[in-house]
């Protein structure tokens, strides 16, 4: 695309050099940067892209969007902007030709169950005869084929160029996972969202929002840009989708010119489960909707996992998949990886790799093995680094409530001292014994304990990496897998 066409997007850009150039990709990394490329400088907490763009100009890229001037040569274009962050969402989505106009987009935000959520989405649409692609924490997918991904949500420029991708190869929706942190930065600013969904907000992230209020207001974002027209037919509309037993759902009523689908167990909803059974092999309930009932029998354990099959029933009803299509998938998925994920050799107990790593999730997790386990429960539990320290006794607490071994461990400190980290932990649970609460630093040490401990009946939940494939200790990242260190526990133990 010609610079000068791109950039005419803009509305606030003081523009020199000469813009009759060819723009072949944009980079926000100027690591990444390719001869032709638009390179754009953001700032951010701890880097300011400004300090690379003479990187960039070496390594090729065509034109620069700045805030403040850079040294370059005479005739060198470029493009200065009050907010890069914010020209990045507009350039994106004009480079890549508006890729969600031709797509149904679903975001789903909330503190807990987005990932399991829009998988449970994917997979019913997928059922339903309908390619759709996906982005979230663990990768992005383009029908079956997968790519990896940086954060939850990628920053526009990857988001728009996946979206782009996913057009191209003919899907007709796609399914995000929108992070609170996403959503305050901007990065989906130009996605048209077809369907809006809100799974719960608990505590999690203050170190970033700074309040429950802040943080809040960051998930309404998504709510409050859905589009504010209306089509002529039902498929045509924005949609709300909101968590009827969450309080936060009546702001978010009030934000969106969306129609709005709710769905829940304990409150009055237009998509509900009652009768709800837990068993060994997974939860009963009867799905009651707006367009009528349905048996559900799936695999996937506890409360939380009936809240997310809701939501996700909720979504693809808005989408006018049929009933018994949605139960026949919600009967057929077995799980997502690293979200109450089993780790099963043969052995006489259970061991269950989670992402429990807030106060909420954490909880549920433990308050559903609660339901089943008939022996004794050990708990594999840490923080991570650099995150909410407030959250830390909470956690530490929760896991004494439920379990008879806690066993308090690293997670990802990342830049933190772990000693700290671990000691804010115990903070919580300073009253109980070793019996029931030991400290073991070393995170495969403390899964290879649970592990040779767990007698037959027992339950070993190893909590807040889930799928997660590293470990970061001191802001370098080492290969770390607690799936892997638990089949080998297991394994060893015979």
């Amino acid at each position: 695309m010609n610079l000068e066409t791109l950039i005419g997007s803009l509305m606030v850009a003081r523009v020199t050099g000469n813009t009759d150039v060819r723009i072949e990709g944009i980079e926000v990394d100027s690591r990444q940067v390719k001869p032709g490329d638009l390179f754009i400088a953001l700032k951010g907490f701890t880097v300011d892209g400004h300090r690379y763009v003479s990187q960039a100009v070496e390594k090729g890229a065509a034109a620069v969007v700045v805030e403040e001037d850079p040294e370059t040569e005479d005739g060198f274009p470029v493009i200065r902007v009050p907010d890069t962050r914010r020209a990045m969402a507009v350039l994106a989505d004009v480079f890549y030709g508006h890729p969600t106009r031709q797509l149904k987009l679903i975001g789903v935000t909330g503190t807990n169950g987005k990932t399991t959520t829009t998988h449970l989405i994917r997979d019913i649409l997928r059922d339903w005869g309908r390619k759709t692609g996906l982005i979230g924490t663990i990768h992005m997918m383009v029908g079956d084929e997968f790519y990896p991904v940086k954060n939850t949500t990628p920053e526009a420029v990857e988001l728009q160029r996946g979206f782009r991708k996913m057009a191209d190869a003919g899907c007709s929706h796609a399914v995000i996972e929108a992070s609170s942190h996403a959503l305050h930065m901007g990065r989906t600013r130009g996605c048209r969202f077809r369907t809006a969904v809100f799974t719960n907000l608990t505590q999690d992230h203050l170190d970033y929002h700074g309040s429950m209020e802040d943080y809040r207001a960051a998930k309404g974002l998504l709510f409050s840009q859905l589009g504010n027209d209306y089509g002529d037919r039902a498929e045509e509309q924005p949609l709300a989708v909101l968590n009827a037993d969450d309080q936060a759902s009546r702001r978010f009523m009030e934000e969106t010119a969306a129609q709005v689908l709710t769905y829940g167990v304990e409150n009055p909803a237009d998509v509900r489960a009652d009768d709800i059974h837990f068993h060994p092999g997974g939860t009963r309930f009867t799905l009651n909707t707006f367009r009528g009932s349905a048996e559900v029998d799936m695999k996937l354990m506890g409360k939380f996992s009936v809240y997310n099959a809701l939501a996700a029933a909720a979504a693809a009803l808005g989408e006018g998949v049929p009933l018994e299509s949605i139960r026949n998938t919600l009967n057929r998925v077995k799980g997502v990886p690293g979200r109450f994920e089993a780790v099963d050799e043969g052995q006489p107990f259970t061991v269950l790799v989670d992402y429990a790593h807030t106060p909420d999730s954490l909880e549920n997790a433990l308050a559903t093995i609660r339901e089943f386990a008939r022996g004794s429960v050990y708990c594999v539990v840490g923080c991570g680094g650099d995150r909410d320290p407030t959250k830390r006794p909470v956690m530490a607490r929760i896991a004494a409530r439920y379990s008879d071994q806690v066993l308090i461990t690293n997670d990802n400190p990342r830049t933190e001292d772990p000693r700290q980290i671990i000691d804010d932990m115990l903070a919580g649970v300073k009253n109980l014994s070793e019996e029931r609460v030991k400290t073991i630093f070393d995170r495969a040490q403390a899964i290879r304990y649970a592990v040779k401990s767990a007698q037959p009946g027992d339950v070993v939940l190893i909590a807040g990496k889930g799928h997660e494939t590293y470990q970061e200790v001191g802001g370098i990242r080492y290969d770390f897998d607690d799936r892997e260190v638990a089949r080998e526990a297991i394994l060893t133990k015979g």
